[in-house]
This record gives C-alpha cells, sequence and structure tokens, in this order.
C-alpha cells in the first residue's frame, strides 16, 4: 500500500491497455517460470509490522506525518490512516539466532521510535485494533497524504456504485450506513513473508493457508471496534466489507470480493496470479514503459509493474508475491492473517510457530492440503477471527501412518498443543534455528494455550472488570484498558502474564 503512485484521470480511463499489460506480464511470468529463471534456494524471512498512534490517554492521534518526520527512518513509513505507521525489517536468513536478533532490532528500533513520536505528541501501540478508535477518526480527512490512497478509495467508490457499509454481529452488533474507505485502516497487521522457489510455492502457500485458523486463534488482538465488542479478531471482516468493491446485486451472483481467503489449493504461483487477471478488474490501471517479453528476451529480469501494483489491491491473507532483488526475480508467500501485538515477544512467538509450522506441513508425504477441504480450511479461518483461542476447528484425524481419514471435531487449543506445536519445534531445527530460540518462543505459544490467554481475550477481561467492578462507563474503560495495554506492551512480557484489569 506504500508504493508511490501517480497518475491522472485520463490514466484511469484506459482500462483496456492495462488489461493487455496485465496479460503481457503473466506471459513474462508463465515463461519465467518454464524456464527457471528464479534465484536459487535460500531460507529468507522478513516482517512488517502496521502500528497505531495514541496519546498518552490511549486516544488516537492523526499525526502520523509528524511522527515519521522526528523518527527520521527509512525503515518507518506511512499508512492509509493518519493514526497509522509501518516499519519494515530488513530480511533475515531463516536459522540460528534469528529469533533473538530480530527481537534486539524491534526493541531497539520501536523503543527509539516511542521515544520520537513522544516528541509529536503520540506514542506507538503495537495492536490490532485500537480500541479506542471511533468512526469520527475515519473520515477522508484522517487519510495520509499519498495519492495511492485516495486514488483507490476513489475507485473503490465508483466500482460499488454506493456508499460502503458495516454490518458485523459478534458479542455486540455493530451496523454503520455509510463510512469511508479509511475505516480499514483500523486494522493493523503483522506480515511474514518466507521467500521460496517455484517449485515449493504452492506447498508453502497450501501450509500456509490450511494453518490460517489455527493461527489466527492463537494470535486474536482485535476484539473492539468503534467502542463495540464483536470478534476476537474483527480485522478480517472489517477489512471485506470495507474494502467491498462490490454491491448487493454482484455478491449475489458470486463475484468474489478482493479481500478474499480463496477458493482451491494451488498448483503453482502461477495460479494466483492468473486468478487475480481473471477475477478482479484493475482498480489502479496505471501502466508504465517496460515491455516485460523485450526485458526477457535481452536477458534482464522484468519488474513485472502492472501485475505487481495489481496485487497489491487484492488482500489475500496469503498473497503471492514477485520482486526483483539485485537484478534476480524470487517469489514469497506473504503471511498476513496475524494482528499487530501485543508484544515484540508476542510478535516473535507467533512468527515461530508459523515458520516452524509450514516448513513441516510442506514438506508431509501426505499433504494436509489433500486431507483437508479448502472451504474447511476457510471456515477455520472464519471461526478463529468470531472465538479466538476458544474456537475448534474441522481437521484431518490423526492415524497411523496418516490413515486416520475424514475429518474430526477439535479445539484451537488441543490441535495446537498436541500436533501443531511438536511440528512447530520440528520445523525450526529443520531451519536450523538454536534451540534455546526456539524453546523460548514455541513456550510463548504453550503458555497462551495452558492459560487460554491471548491479546483479544485480555483486552476483553480487562475492559469488562472495569465496567463491573469499577463501575466505569463503557469510553472511559476503554481508554482506561488501551492505557494499560499500552504499559504492558513497553514492559515486553508477554500477554500470557498480563494481569487482568
Amino acid at each position: 500500500m506504500g508504493e508511490k503512485v501517480v497518475a491522472t484521470r485520463a490514466d484511469l480511463s484506459d482500462r483496456q491497455m492495462y488489461r493487455r499489460k496485465l496479460q503481457s506480464c503473466l506471459d513474462a511470468l508463465g515463461r519465467m517460470l518454464r524456464e527457471d529463471r528464479f534465484d536459487r534456494p535460500k531460507g529468507v524471512m522478513g516482517v512488517e509490522i502496521e502500528l497505531n498512534l495514541a496519546d498518552e490517554q490511549g486516544l488516537p492521534l492523526l499525526n502520523n506525518a509528524q511522527v515519521l518526520t522526528a523518527i527520521g527512518s527509512a525503515d518507518f513509513q506511512t499508512e492509509l490512516g493518519r493514526f497509522n505507521i509501518e516499519v519494515n525489517i530488513a530480511p533475515h536468513r531463516l536459522c540460528g539466532h534469528v529469533f533473538e536478533e530480530l527481537r534486539e532490532e524491534l526493541d531497539t528500533g520501536l523503543k527509539y521510535a516511542d521515544r520520537r513520536a513522544a516528541e509529536a505528541g503520540a506514542r506507538i501501540v503495537m495492536v490490532g485494533i485500537l480500541p479506542t478508535l471511533e468512526l469520527d477518526h475515519t473520515g477522508l480527512d484522517a487519510m495520509s497524504h499519498n495519492q495511492r490512497y485516495s486514488l483507490l478509495s476513489d475507485q473503490i467508490l465508483a466500482a460499488r456504485g454506493e456508499d460502503i457499509t458495516l454490518d458485523i454481529e459478534g458479542v455486540e452488533h455493530l451496523q454503520l450506513e455509510s463510512i469511508t474507505m479509511v475505516a480499514e485502516a483500523a486494522a493493523t497487521s503483522l506480515q511474514l513473508h518466507l521467500q521460496v522457489t517455484p517449485q515449493r510455492f504452492s506447498s508453502v502457500w497450501n501450509a500456509a493457508q490450511a494453518i490460517c485458523g489455527p493461527q489466527l486463534a492463537l494470535g486474536a488482538n482485535s476484539p473492539f471496534l468503534f467502542g463495540r465488542e464483536l470478534w476476537r479478531e474483527t480485522r478480517p471482516v472489517l477489512f471485506q466489507q470495507a474494502c467491498d468493491t462490490r454491491s448487493a446485486e454482484l455478491k449475489a451472483q458470486g463475484v468474489r470480493p478482493i479481500t478474499w481467503f480463496g477458493e482451491r489449493w494451488v498448483d503453482s504461483a502461477y495460479d494466483l496470479f492468473e486468478e487475480n487477471l481473471r477475477y478482479f478488474p484493475a482498480l489502479l490501471p496505471i501502466c508504465d514503459d517496460e515491455d516485460p517479453a523485450k526485458v526477457l528476451a535481452s536477458g534482464g529480469a522484468p519488474r513485472l509493474g502492472e501485475m505487481r501494483l495489481h496485487n497489491g489491491t487484492i488482500y489475500r491473507w496469503n498473497r503471492p508475491v514477485y520482486d526483483v532483488s539485485g537484478g534476480v526475480p524470487h517469489l514469497r508467500v506473504e503471511n498476513r492473517a496475524l494482528p499487530a501485538g501485543p508484544t515484540v515477544a508476542d510478535t516473535l512467538a507467533n512468527a515461530a510457530f508459523y515458520y516452524g509450522v509450514v516448513r513441516v506441513l510442506a514438506e508431509q508425504s501426505r499433504p494436509i492440503w489433500t486431507r483437508l477441504p479448502f472451504e474447511r480450511a476457510d471456515e477455520n479461518f472464519q471461526q478463529a477471527a468470531r472465538y479466538g483461542i476458544d474456537a475448534a476447528f474441522q481437521w484431518p484425524r490423526s492415524g497411523r501412518a496418516g490413515r486416520g481419514g475424514g475429518l474430526t471435531t477439535v479445539s484451537a487449543v488441543d490441535l495446537v498443543l498436541n500436533e501443531l506445536l511438536p511440528m512447530a519445534y520440528q520445523g525450526l531445527d529443520a531451519w536450523g534455528v538454536e534451540p534455546a530460540d526456539r524453546d523460548r518462543y514455541l513456550g510463548i505459544i504453550e503458555q497462551r494455550c495452558l492459560r487460554r490467554t491471548n491479546g483479544a481475550s485480555w483486552q476483553s477481561a480487562t475492559f469488562h472488570r472495569l465496567c463491573e467492578q469499577y463501575g466505569m462507563e463503557r469510553p472511559a474503560a476503554l481508554a482506561a484498558m488501551t492505557r494499560r495495554y499500552m504499559e504492558h506492551m513497553r514492559g515486553g512480557e508477554p500477554v500470557h502474564t498480563w494481569p487482568v484489569g
């Protein structure tokens, strides 16, 4: 979303040219895959974290431009809402002490950024949705000053032909007749990248899709939106509704939403980019001068700019990424399912669990995607978003040599403790992660399960205690809870150790 875009209204009208350029990009990608023109195997990971800005009272601040100026680091970038920023961590080899190295980098970088943000009157909050955010904070005047965001907002509204609405039924019911796209900025995410070879792409992507539900159940951290308690992880439904290009009639016709879990397991990265072209009209039809076929013929690595820009406006929970580094193209799987926070330790625990489990599932002789129907994986994701760590899933039965057959209902906690956590240990060993780092971060996941506590359950329990025991009104309780969250977040201890209230 942060990519700079310059366009005129005339540019946006030429969709036929853009469609032709998208097809030429796709043709080039297909040729590159057939000719194996991609980077050699590397276990490289990357991390991006979207962050909120609040004052000392825990209330939102819309001053990211001033905060970014104060921070003065290219690692920190603008995001859609003026109450957001994003931090990008340089890629790391997934081995050795990588998680402790990341902890030191994140701790140092975030503490520095928080000190500098304080000079602009703001504090940094790592949370899925800032609990004190109100609808008034998400008008068009709250959009960051980046032409891409305004163009994208205009195009979503033009595609819909009507106002954007929210209707979310959770613990409480939130119904809003008219919102701007900036409401989507309420959702701040953790994005985990893994560079893969073309041959391994489909296995890694399928494995990542299969564990989206368990992953989200463990990491849920977004129970409040605009003062209402909704899903344990409200981000997915907020994304889908706030970025929906479809009118009611298009929904009834089965048109796919641009925030999309998907509908099938894949055999290649090509499948996903081809789906993008087949199902999704361009929201930002902006062409560059590159001819991918000529670049390939000259032995170069094409940027495939139109394909990458189009891909960036389709919000898959596991997104395919094509990129060029040092003149050599590569593929990545970008996992986008998790919310930000609550702490650096929790973030790295979520990352360790993901990278470990995906490694094992991608290499199984009888893959999970041959035993778990895709629609069940989608339902598991929805269950995790609604119920968090208390979710239950449909999951393949275990059996000797994998011959259990069929599906069974299992709680998220039991699935993680009995099946997925041992895989995570095995997978981190396969990556060559140091045992002490492996044990520290996967130990956090184990304790979350044993205590049935994650960011969402802590936020909800603390909010209700403040209301019921101390008689606080809802806005005051949300603000008090947010201040306590901020204090614990800066303390750095994982969320399962935080006292409630």
